[in-house]
């Protein structure tokens, strides 16, 4: 009997797991960091189709593709780092024909305005200082790139607090936990008592676009299809220069 019930319960996930959307519903898993443009986009999707529905899962890139690769329904993929893009497709579990740049992005360091900080360098003046985890989190592995190429890993190596995605480290921020974090630049737009304190110069890390792509499961879905069109979309291209993400 405990035999049969275990095999009757695996069933059920392998159903749960594997299952197709819904009619209209498109599942989307993208960066914790990427919610409020998100957000905004399949809500204005959302009204132009009434029969579209979502189904979002925002976390760290790299947390997401595991959840892909271990069978977590999905349509549309984002990640602000084309690694993970690229784990995904040496699975089969991306469409590599849907594989295209989302936009851009660039890390700045925020803090309270108190902070006199304006370079890689002062950061040694500060206490904690936060970034995602650079497993996970792309900001956060672009952050501990600059922090090498500076040649600061070992002046910072105490400081550094690792957070779970870069909403966490703009609450800590926020919140005054650390003295500075890195975030992204849409992320510090957001920030309410944090200030921009400067941006990562560029040649200390390799940018990389914001990267989505259809699952298997999305492409053959039409309204997924559909809302993948639409993020390429002049409107969306609008929407992400208000909301502060780059043309390159």
């Amino acid at each position: 009997m405990k035999k049969r019930f275990k095999t009757m319960l695996f069933a059920l996930l392998l159903v749960i797991t594997t299952s197709p959307a819904f009619a209209g519903e498109i599942r989307l898993s993208a960066g914790a960091g990427m919610k409020p443009v998100l957000d905004v986009l399949s809500g204005n999707f959302a009204k132009a189709h009434p029969g579209a529905t979502f189904t979002k899962n925002y976390a760290a890139a790299g947390a997401l593709a595991l959840q892909i690769e271990n069978g977590a329904p999905a349509d549309v993929y984002i990640s602000a780092d084309s690694k993970w893009v690229e784990y995904l497709k040496a699975r089969k579990l991306l469409a590599p024909e849907s594989i295209t740049p989302f936009a851009w992005n660039e890390i700045v360091v925020i803090g309270a305005p108190v902070r006199k900080v304006s370079s890689m360098n002062d950061l040694t003046k500060l206490g904690r200082i936060a970034l995602g985890n650079p497993n996970s989190a792309p900001a956060g592995e672009m952050a501990m790139d600059a922090i090498i190429s500076a040649g600061l890993e070992h002046q910072l190596a105490g400081k550094l607090v690792m957070t779970r995605d870069m909403p966490q480290s703009l609450m800590y921020a926020e919140t005054g936990a650390v003295d500075a974090a890195f975030v992204h630049l849409t992320e510090a737009l957001t920030a309410r008592k944090a200030k921009i304190l400067f941006t990562v110069p560029h040649a200390l890390y390799d940018r990389t676009p914001f990267t989505m792509a259809l699952t298997p499961g999305g492409a053959a879905n039409a309204d997924a299809r559909s809302f993948f069109s639409y993020l390429r979309s002049v409107e969306a291209k609008t929407i992400l220069k208000r909301q502060g993400y780059l043309n390159q």
